[in-house]
């Protein structure tokens, strides 16, 4: 199924605008799911920058209405932080999976440079016909000083946060993909720039 589901991609990918236009070659994930609850199969892709060192993007489709056909609904670019080369650096690969009830993680990471390690997964989820970030998850850890470490978990759509196992409350936003900061879930979680 996901092979006839990417090539409908790349077939509606080479018809988008040219400014929403990628190289297939450049998809570096990809992962199937019903994003809007009508019973059909959607697509989501992280897709590699057009030049080194930009973030990722996140591309995503939803089938439409009347044909069966994927359409390009939002356009992401530089949203996940990783490497999406194949001669990249180990320890820097982004993932994407679909979760139950519909919504998307997106998972970045730096498991190899340096002594500070970090796992960031977004949440995102179709609400009111758009595609927001229902929530931001980030853990790190100093791999010298062991007491230099924390978790926390944020549900943007409520504001509910949980940091290190302490529970606090910040105002609930709704925050669509395309204008979403990293910056934004560091601040709920009490992290500094």
């Amino acid at each position: 199924m996901i092979k006839f589901v990417l090539t409908a991609a790349l077939t509606l990918v080479s018809s988008a605008a040219a400014a929403e236009r990628i190289d297939p070659a450049s998809i570096i994930r990809a992962v199937t799911g019903d994003w809007n609850g009508d019973g059909e199969s959607d697509l989501a892709l992280l897709v590699a920058p057009p030049e080194a060192g930009d973030d990722i993007g996140i591309f995503l489709y939803l089938q439409d209405k009347e044909h069966a056909l994927l359409r390009l609904v939002t356009t992401a670019p530089g949203k996940v932080w990783g490497n999406g080369r194949l001669d990249g650096m180990y320890g820097q690969d982004p993932s994407i999976e679909a979760l139950p009830g519909g919504s998307i993680a997106v998972h970045s990471q730096n498991s190899a440079i340096g002594r500070n390690r970090w796992e960031q997964t977004l949440t995102i989820a179709y609400r009111n016909d758009q595609f927001v970030v229902a929530g931001y998850t980030y853990s790190d850890y100093d791999t010298i000083d062991n007491d230099d470490n924390g978790q926390c978990d944020y549900n943007v759509l409520t504001g509910r946060v949980s940091r290190d196992g302490k529970v606090s409350k910040v105002d609930g936003k709704t925050i669509a993909i395309t204008d979403w900061d990293d910056a934004v879930g560091r601040k709920a979680c009490g992290e500094d720039e």
